[in-house]
């Protein structure tokens, strides 16, 4: 649940159902509190998830510290890691993760609600990022398509060398 105040973005998050009736006096809450009055502390998205995180990570401890240090947070996906491939994690899926019932919050929106003003700096230039990739990905996929007709039209010249190779167990 979120709370938005002056300029305090107020998180309650709860180990448990509020609403269970099995652990009415468990139920433990945890306030998160980001600051948006510093310089940019608090507004930056990108830091406000490694603040979250932080929270979340044994970070007095060795493992805890390293773990912090192999993780880098962005605003956007920058020029190193545009080229790359992504992966998705299923098991961290919001449809996953989250009953169909439940509330959340969106980090960007969070941000700029607290003085970030980069959000629209952000979603342009992710908008030119996804036109890119497009690009990218029609030209892969017309180049696929030119290797497939490629070897089909070699195929019948090298019939006789990809069956010496199949007698002798090179190519299955």
């Amino acid at each position: 649940m979120a709370k938005i105040f002056k300029n305090t973005v107020c998180l309650s998050i709860c180990d448990r159902d509020i609403r269970s009736p099995l652990f009415p006096s468990s139920v433990k809450f945890a306030v998160l509190l980001i600051d948006g009055r510093g310089h940019l502390l608090g507004r930056l998205a990108a830091l406000v998830a490694k603040q979250v995180l932080l929270g979340m990570l044994p970070h007095k401890t060795k493992r805890g510290q390293a773990a912090l240090d192999r993780l880098k947070v962005f605003d956007g996906i920058p020029p190193p890691y545009d080229k790359r491939k992504r992966m998705v994690v299923p098991a961290a899926l919001k449809i996953v993760r989250l009953k169909p019932t439940r509330k959340f919050a969106v980090l960007g929106r969070l941000a700029h609600e607290v003085g970030w003003k980069y959000q629209a700096i952000t979603a342009t230039l992710e908008e030119k990022r996804k036109q890119k990739s497009n690009l990218f990905y029609k030209k892969k996929k017309r180049e696929m398509k030119l290797k497939k007709v490629a070897e089909k039209n070699v195929e019948s010249k090298i019939a006789k060398y990809t069956d010496v190779l199949k007698q002798y167990g090179v190519l299955v």
